[in-house]
């Protein structure tokens, strides 16, 4: 039974029509997530299901009493209301705390805000977390979700992916999260051209169900343009003739020409080369660093001693708070440590991208913000000019002389990437890269990435990017370490559910000879695995000598994985310089797939040792 039923309805704004002839419905029970590029018409599709917009033309149906609950992108929280009010409403203390659903919710989603603050006084991210937690305590039949998963963590998502997989209400949900896609929805609309396209499944079945329909559609165009020739070369063959071909044949050949489709406005995003990296690129040693300047705020970092290698593509995880922008800023060096000193290789070229984007200048022009950092730029054979680097990335003629303070959030991000590339960096250091980026334009970012030879340091919440552009995750948890996630996020979410974690190794004892960390973290109390023993302290149980061959041992599977570290960094420029020869890539793929898989059995052992001696 459908809950809400369109029929033929079209919407626009301005001259831009969103919705053409529409026509769905939702079902009872049904989980969609809808995706399609930004600016395309999925806001406004679940506005008009919601009924809090009215189409142009034809006409939505709500079933007789059925109650919707939809999260806007933004709320209308009243400034004087206090959290507590607006979660809770009129509920007494002794209904919501007997009520386990309830305090799920209030722990997962506020349950680090003081319930008697005001509404006024909350960050953004804040108000977002209240407005909706106030629609999940609520009874709904259909939950209409615009972009539920920003400004949550990690381990905030996971959670509400789960809560709602468990719902009996109906969800519409858009999203550019598409992990989180792929954990709630049974179907996927993809909003565009003013069509909405339907698929079955989440967002693996959507792209998997897309890729076949693209080639049926290339095969059935190939098969139009070999009948197209084949006409406008039958109607060439010369003046005299044109005249006395049949009718139905001539219409038909200009029926043709006048389908022949426009070329797809992709963003395309350019393989820019990185300059040479040395073997130094970060070394942190003895670093304390609090998020609020010397000694003021939470503990990020204490006497942590840390190295970045050349190619190391580290994700940092760690719920909001924790200090992951901080360490990205010590990074840039846009902040200095408490104590302790950070020595930045002498070959590094940093591009930092931030949250804010404040390095742009609002009131210049877009090609005026990119020819600052260079006009021209040298790709393989050819010299491109910042215009045509802009064109490739959607800015399309009139758009170019935009001011920059007038671009959207997925515009701006679009063009501060540009800038940042085109100065030719062999270190990025990226902030919350996904925010406001359609699904369309991730694709192309990550892709991007997968041929960029340098080191990166990525932050974001976004799961499955996280995952796919990263090797290895470690994780902020509070205490001024790190923790080393050879799991990666399924193993952060672990470890904080059951409050343990493995954390680097703060340091060697005087005269001790360091043990290089397979990520090449190390840090100043000897507690992480692997960390050198002080004279007369072996591992528990272990005879000196017993101690000394597992030593051996450790240092034979960290040569090891040097090698592979190598080996892997090759494979990467390898498959830069074989874009386009997609046979090679390939069996190169196949190649760096064995060597992650042999690095993954390698660091198992190496784990398994340093349990051993118990450091």
């Amino acid at each position: 039974m459908n809950l809400v039923n369109l029929e033929s309805v079209s919407h626009a704004y301005g001259p831009k029509p969103l919705l053409t002839d529409v026509s769905l419905g939702v079902e009872a029970g049904e989980r969609i997530g809808v995706v399609g590029r930004n600016g395309g018409g999925k806001t406004t599709l679940l506005s008009v299901i919601a009924g809090a917009v009215r189409p142009d033309k034809g006409r939505v149906t709500h079933n007789r009493g059925l109650r919707v609950g939809f999260l806007s992108q933004h709320d209308a929280l009243d400034p004087s209301a206090t959290v507590r009010e607006i979660v809770l409403g009129s509920l007494a203390e002794h209904e919501w705390a007997g009520d386990q659903r309830v305090r799920e919710i209030l722990a997962n989603l506020v349950g680090d805000l003081d319930l008697d603050a005001k509404a006024g006084d909350l960050s953004g991210g804040e108000r977002r977390r209240t407005a909706l937690a106030r629609l999940l305590i609520d009874d709904h039949d259909l939950i209409m979700l615009d972009e539920p998963t920003n400004h949550l963590d990690i381990e905030a998502i996971a959670w509400l992916a789960g809560h709602l997989a468990g719902a009996k209400s109906a969800l519409v949900v858009v999203t550019h999260d598409r992990w989180f896609l792929d954990a709630v929805s049974t179907r996927t609309w993809e909003v565009v051209d003013g069509r909405v396209e339907r698929y079955e499944g989440g967002y693996a079945a959507y792209v998997l169900a897309k890729a076949e329909r693209a080639r049926i559609a290339q095969a059935a165009e190939e098969r139009r343009q070999n009948l197209m020739r084949k006409e406008i070369a039958w109607l060439r063959r010369g003046p005299p003739a044109r005249t006395s071909k049949p009718k139905f044949r001539i219409e038909a050949a200009q029926a043709l020409i006048a389908n022949e489709p426009p070329a797809r406005e992709t963003v395309e995003l350019m393989r820019f080369a990185a300059a040479r990296l040395g073997k130094t690129v970060y070394d942190l040693e003895d670093v304390t660093l609090h998020a609020g300047g010397p000694g003021n705020g939470p503990l990020v970092l204490g006497d942590l001693t840390w190295q970045f290698g050349p190619g190391d593509r580290i994700g940092l995880i760690g719920v909001n708070g924790s200090g992951k922008s901080s360490v990205l800023r010590l990074l840039a060096g846009t902040v200095s440590p408490d104590s302790g000193r950070v020595i930045r290789g002498k070959t590094v070229r940093l591009a930092h991208l931030s949250q804010e984007l404040a390095e742009v200048d609002p009131t210049r022009r877009v090609l005026e913000s990119v020819e600052e950092v260079r006009k021209y730029l040298q790709l393989g054979k050819r010299e491109w000019t910042a215009s045509q680097l802009l064109e490739r990335l959607g800015f399309k003629g009139e758009a170019q002389w935009k001011v920059v303070g007038d671009l959207s959030g997925g515009e701006r991000r679009r063009l501060q990437l540009l800038r940042l590339l085109m100065d030719d960096p062999n270190v990025l250091l990226l902030d919350e890269p996904t925010n406001d980026l359609d699904i369309e334009t991730l694709n192309e970012l990550e892709d991007l990435l997968d041929g960029w030879p340098g080191t990166l340091v990525l932050v974001s919440h976004d799961r499955y990017f996280l995952e796919r552009v990263t090797d290895r995750c470690v994780a902020l948890l509070g205490d001024g370490k790190l923790s080393l996630l050879p799991g990666g996020v399924d193993e952060y979410l672990e470890r904080r559910a059951a409050g343990t974690a493995v954390t680097a190794r703060l340091g060697t004892p005087a005269g001790a000879a360091p043990v290089p960390d397979p990520v090449g973290a190390v840090s100043g109390d000897g507690d992480r695995p692997g960390a050198t023993s002080a004279p007369g302290q072996p591992g528990a149980g272990l005879s000196a000598k017993e101690e000394r061959e597992l030593r051996k041992e450790l240092n034979r599977l960290e040569r090891q994985l040097d090698k592979l570290g190598d080996q892997e960094s090759r494979l990467h420029a390898a498959m830069a310089e074989a874009a386009s020869d997609y046979a090679r890539l390939g069996s190169l793929d196949a190649q760096l797939r064995e060597i992650n898989a042999q690095k993954d059995t390698i660091e198992a052992e190496w784990l398994e040792l340093a349990d051993r001696l118990g450091d």
